[in-house]
């Protein structure tokens, strides 16, 4: 494969249905560095990174729908005067040498909430970071997808086309590590294009404030009943249902994770669903039904049997509800009939918030959370004024630069009889 640089697009230009066609990106300008899989390539790495300058472009692949949890597969860091790494982190016990070089730098990566807590887990956390998805979000732009965004300010097309195979396959082919090396190849660049709108745009101090909310963030929560997820749940009508449905998605977890393959990978939910449905009497009844005819879980019947037995076999009090009590309000199809008064003030708030979404191009759901609004038009603080309401934002995790674009309307809303 041809190493050679590409040609470059103009500064600044931005190609258009009617300008110039994009200038593609099939291999990395510098060439494909060798995978980092020892610690001596790792001490390596860390002090080009340490010596290089400016702000380091970093991504992480997993093999989600492969394996069992996030974890990430390779990790891909670009600085200026340090080049491309492809780091292996699963030959290496310790990434605290490419830590230290760059901890306190800017991080740049696009949607970042995805890659954060994988890279926590090895040991790379940063101090501050650009998060390029988000910047779009912010700057207005239509599509925000990396290759959409690259395309539209920088003017190269990105071929996609790895992004979801399973990154845990050793040793990774030549073209995977060309698609992962070419990711944070224009990371810098993009960076620097929507730091430049978002000046332009007088949203500096908001994308600050995002940013600094996605680290402040941590890492997610753990979900309370995981299993409700389950695709095709909402077909199950009884809470004894529910059990059985709930048993057999911890057997397949507990498999799953001591196999370490993804979940659906060992029995697809529709075959849960299928099975709770059917609520076969014996084994044989159980592999009369499609999928667990298969060898696999031929071999496995008495596992998937035994959990259905003993979602059949629970007491009453010991069902799953049918649905998990929450702290927030009821769904806003319930409003007229449970509060008109609160479904008024919600359609209130959401009409001023569209107005205003139209005004500074940024999509409603980044003006302020969907929840957070819901909640407070469901139970407004008290006094409904301007202040309170401010108050009640920042409780709720809202940022400085939406709370003083919303207090204000936002407590007319609540104001609304």
């Amino acid at each position: 494969m041809s190493t050679e640089p590409l040609p470059e697009p103009e500064a600044g230009a931005a190609p258009d249905a009617e300008g110039p066609p994009s200038v593609p990106l099939l291999a990395p300008r510098d060439g494909l560095p060798p995978v980092i899989d020892t610690p001596e390539a790792v001490a390596g790495y860390a002090e080009a990174l340490r010596a290089g300058s400016g702000p380091v472009a970093v991504d992480a692949e997993r093999a989600s729908g492969y394996r069992y949890g996030q974890r990430a597969y390779l990790v891909q860091l670009r600085r200026a005067g340090a080049g491309t790494g492809l780091v292996d982190p699963i030959p290496l016990a310790d990434l605290s040498a490419v830590q230290d070089a760059i901890a306190g730098e800017e991080w740049v990566l696009h949607a970042a909430n995805q890659d954060l807590p994988c890279l926590a887990e090895i040991g790379l956390v940063p101090e501050r970071v650009f998060d390029t998805e988000l910047a779009a979000r912010l700057a207005g732009l239509p599509r925000v997808g990396l290759a959409a965004v690259v395309e539209s300010l920088l003017g190269y097309s990105l071929v996609k086309g790895h992004s979801a195979a399973d990154w845990s396959t050793r040793p990774l082919p030549e073209e995977w590590l060309v698609y992962a090396a070419l990711d944070v190849e224009v990371l810098v660049d993009l960076r620097d294009a929507l730091a430049a709108l978002l000046d332009e745009q007088g949203k500096t101090e908001w994308a600050r404030q995002e940013f600094a909310a996605v680290l402040a963030a941590g890492p997610p929560p753990p979900r309370q009943d995981p299993w409700r997820r389950t695709s095709g749940v909402h077909g199950l009508r009884s809470r004894r249902q529910l059990g059985m449905l709930r048993a057999l998605w911890e057997a397949r977890d507990d498999l799953a994770r001591r196999r370490d393959v993804a979940p659906g990978r060992v029995l697809p939910d529709a075959a849960m669903v299928s099975a709770v449905q059917a609520d076969p009497q014996t084994e044989s009844a159980l592999l009369e039904l499609p999928v667990f005819r298969g060898r696999a879980n031929r071999r496995l019947v008495g596992t998937w049997f035994g959990a259905l037995t003993r979602g059949r076999a629970l007491p009453e009090a010991e069902l799953p509800l049918h649905s998990r009590p929450g702290d927030g309000p009821p769904p806003v199809n319930r409003w007229a009939d449970r509060d008109p008064a609160a479904a008024a003030r919600l359609q209130a708030a959401r009409k001023g918030l569209s107005a205003l979404s139209e005004e500074h191009a940024v999509p409603v759901e980044n003006l302020l959370s969907p929840d957070l609004v819901r909640r407070l038009m469901w139970t407004p603080p008290e006094p409904r004024d301007a202040a309170t309401v401010a108050a009640a934002l920042r409780a709720g995790g809202a940022r400085e630069w939406q709370v003083g674009l919303t207090a204000d309307l936002l407590a007319d809303a609540c104001s609304r009889a």
